[in-house]
């Protein structure tokens, strides 16, 4: 079975485009492309990845698949449509025959609207994922939890996967509220949960691979190894680590409570199964 990362980013920097990138993020103000991660991967015997999308155009789809179509390593894309549009159903047919295009993803964190995932046409449009073999990566802030849970409920047929552990503030325990909203989640059993992005949740010069034993423990009760799956949120993962291998290293003693067969799992074969890859 491979082992894949199932969730990272790529970019051609512009100041511009990326704005949400302060002065205090300085370490991200640079080109991060597929020949910088391939070697990275190699190093942790790491044989593909998934390029998530970090703008919400269809030139960054489009960009990412240009990507995929040039390396090897880059297995499955997570884009971004419009799921709101009128002509969804079209730009889904355009990208049919790309089969490296596994999934969509909006930036929900960034939206104000509290009921966002729940207004009629984001929710067909998320439905209408499922005509074309696609998944939904969910990216939310747990303030946003119960507004998920509600949107799920609309959508038992559609795979889907919560991004980085649902972005929790991390600290010394999870709040009660984190832990409910996961739980309330994972019992839709099309949901999957990534195990990524956490260092840049916690202090990001003072966090050990103890800091995140409390909220990895609920997310493995409330999912299961076989709906877990790993990925290093390369390149926004170096705000909070000096190196890929750092991250990838955080994973291992939390697989290590499981059997070989679910470790394979976490760290591919699940991914491989949900998107298809």
């Amino acid at each position: 079975m491979k082992r894949i990362d199932a969730h990272q980013h790529f970019w051609h920097y512009d100041p511009v485009e990326y704005d949400w990138i302060s002065e205090e993020m300085a370490v991200l103000q640079r080109d991060f492309l597929p020949a910088d991660l391939e070697p990275l991967l190699r190093k942790q015997n790491i044989d593909g990845c998934v390029a998530v999308q970090a703008r919400q155009t269809e030139e960054e789809t489009n960009y990412l698949l240009d990507f995929a179509d040039r390396y090897e390593h880059v297995v499955g894309v997570v884009g971004w449509v419009d799921l709101r549009s009128d002509h969804l159903a079209s730009r889904l047919e355009a990208y049919q025959p790309f089969g490296r295009l596994k999934g969509i993803r909006h930036i929900v964190q960034a939206e104000p609207d509290p009921e966002f995932m729940n207004h009629e046409a984001f929710v067909r449009g998320v439905k209408m994922l499922g005509e074309f073999d696609l998944t939904y990566d969910i990216l939310v802030v747990e303030n946003q939890f119960p507004m998920v849970v509600r949107f799920l409920e609309q959508c038992p047929e559609q795979p889907f996967v919560l991004d980085h552990l649902g972005k929790p503030v991390i600290g010394e325990q999870p709040t009660q509220s984190w832990i409910n909203g996961i739980k309330a989640m994972a019992e839709h059993p099309n949901v999957y949960c990534k195990i990524s992005g956490m260092v840049t949740e916690a202090d990001w010069s003072s966090w050990t691979a103890d800091t995140f034993k409390p909220y990895l423990d609920v997310v493995a009760e409330a999912f299961g190894p076989q709906r877990l799956m790993y990925g290093s949120d390369w390149l926004v993962c170096l705000l909070a680590a000096e190196e890929y291998s750092e991250v990838a290293a955080l994973a291992q003693p939390f697989a290590g409570q499981f059997s070989e067969e679910e470790q394979t799992a976490i760290f591919g074969g699940n991914a491989v199964r949900f998107y298809k890859l």
